[in-house]
């Protein structure tokens, strides 16, 4: 019998400075038996930097058709897709033929590898990368609980997020853009 994904629930007061955008975001998401809460986090964190009212989770790690987080328009379009963790450069060049626009976002220890062996072959595609540093991801991932209160505060290239349990500020470094 194959292990089931953990739901954690979470409700974001999002405060997004840098686009004027404020919302409160009541998210239900899956951390698949394969997934790290770092990882899982770093969806969250993606998902609230580009939040949208179309904005959506996939099926993500079950699925490798799909991205982690994509925005699909009203007439089913693809405009944006949002992959997180260090993907292969012939699944980042199929993501930029399908979306209007991608985002790929590397949080781990092995971030600045990836990057050093894969920025060449990414020069050419139209897609935007940006690196989470892997100590404040592990901090963040420090704050969840199942279900969770937080505060996101997005202002220029720092996130700031408070939880009951503590606060933790994530910078979004740009890599290519």
């Amino acid at each position: 019998m194959a292990i089931k994904p953990t739901i954690y629930k979470f409700k974001i007061s999002l405060s997004d400075l840098n686009r004027d955008y404020y919302t409160a975001l009541n998210l239900t998401v899956a951390q698949h038996p394969s997934e790290t809460v770092e990882r899982m986090m770093s969806r969250v964190l993606a998902y609230c930097l580009n939040a949208d009212e179309q904005l959506s989770f996939t099926k993500g790690l079950s699925s490798v058709d799909e991205p982690d987080i994509w925005l699909r328009g009203l007439d089913d379009q693809l405009h944006l897709w949002i992959d997180v963790g260090e993907p292969a450069q012939e699944r980042v060049k199929k993501a930029s033929r399908m979306a209007k626009a991608t985002k790929i976002y590397s949080f781990n220890s092995k971030s600045d590898t990836w990057w050093k062996q894969s920025h060449s072959g990414f020069a050419s595609l139209s897609v935007k990368v940006y690196q989470f540093e892997w100590q404040d991801i592990q901090r963040l991932a420090q704050l969840v609980s199942r279900t969770c209160d937080m505060s996101f505060t997005i202002t220029g290239d720092s996130t700031y997020i408070t939880a009951d349990n503590g606060e933790v500020e994530i910078i979004c470094r740009e890599l290519q853009g």
